[in-house]
């Protein structure tokens, strides 16, 4: 039997702090900066995307597939690497950090589970840090269910990546045990303490 055809969709995406992101709820937890691999990080239902603009929209196209690709398409990219991700809801998709989500289908139409996303880029290299008007980088995301593995590095040749694989990655700040409440509170307390002489 033969696999139905991948889902397939195209989109312009809003890059903010050089990251687009792969989530599975409204509520995003702040993760620590993993620059090992130079593309992509995440924790159970939230996946990083190191873009090499700062601000801006890049073009991102999705294949959703039952099983993974036959082969890995190097020709045209500058990187390519396979990265496990879990989600508890099922409901990932690819988000912005700070503007709307983009209209693009969702990921993981088998529901929760453990899924392959293979992050396929080019053009990090032509703004580095920089802020685009129109986009001038490419993304190719192509998700399966799989289980968890480490990541499969298929291609690492742009400059950014190397770059970022150089640098110290930066733990996450610490979880608030309270509620949003508790921590707007001690907030205000120690923003009161400052600047009490």
């Amino acid at each position: 039997m033969t696999e139905p055809a991948p889902t397939v969709a195209s989109s312009p995406v809003h890059v903010d702090y050089h990251t687009f992101e792969l989530t599975d709820s409204d509520k995003r937890i702040p993760m620590g900066f993993d620059t090992s691999n130079g593309l992509v990080f995440s924790r159970p239902g939230q996946v990083v995307i190191c873009t090499g603009i700062s601000t801006g929209p890049v073009n991102v196209s999705v294949q959703v597939r039952r099983q993974p690709p036959a082969q890995v398409d190097a020709d045209v990219w500058d990187e390519i690497l396979d990265h496990s991700v879990a989600t508890a809801t099922g409901a990932l998709r690819v988000t912005s950090v700070m503007t709307d989500a983009p209209d693009l289908p969702l990921l993981t139409p088998q529901g929760p589970g453990t899924y392959r996303v293979r992050v396929q880029a080019r053009g990090r290299d032509n703004a580095p840090d920089g802020v685009a008007d129109d986009p001038v980088e490419d993304y190719l995301l192509i998700v399966w269910p799989a289980e968890s593995q480490p990541d499969e590095i298929h291609k690492q040749t742009d400059l950014y990546g190397a770059e970022l694989r150089a640098r110290p990655s930066r733990p996450a700040p610490p979880l608030s045990t309270g509620d949003a409440e508790d921590d707007r509170r001690r907030t205000r307390e120690r923003l009161h303490r400052r600047r009490t002489p």
